[in-house]
């Protein structure tokens, strides 16, 4: 009997800064390794800076069209860039160019710039 009593008078010592251990260490893991955890803020940084240079390349690639249309404008019309579009979208090819017909591109639609080099 006694040693029943020294189990369950230890076990009273122990329980409570067992239990706290075991609920810190429950929220310590899921502050790190949560959906809002550490690492999952750190991925979420990894992925907004991922979007962001994609963003600016978006960004970059909508003005250099933009250039390339406005060249094309009935306002301001750039006979080169008029020039260079009709070759590629027409097939067209200027008498003294050399025309390097490459290997499988036999079936290219019209308006691949993959077609032949000038």
């Amino acid at each position: 009997m006694e040693i029943g009593r020294e189990i369950r008078r230890r076990l009273r010592q122990v329980a409570l800064p067992l239990l706290g251990a075991c609920l810190s260490a429950y929220f310590v893991f899921h502050a790190i390794h949560g959906d809002r955890g550490i690492l999952a803020w750190l991925r979420l940084n990894q992925e907004l800076k991922a979007a962001t240079a994609e963003a600016a390349q978006a960004s970059d690639d909508r003005a250099a069209m933009e250039r390339r249309v406005t060249l094309l404008s009935n306002t301001s019309l750039d006979l080169d860039m008029l020039e260079e579009r009709a070759r590629v979208m027409l097939n067209y090819a200027h008498p003294d160019d050399l025309i390097i017909f490459l290997k499988g591109q036999d079936d290219a639609a019209p308006g691949d710039d993959n077609r032949a080099i000038n």
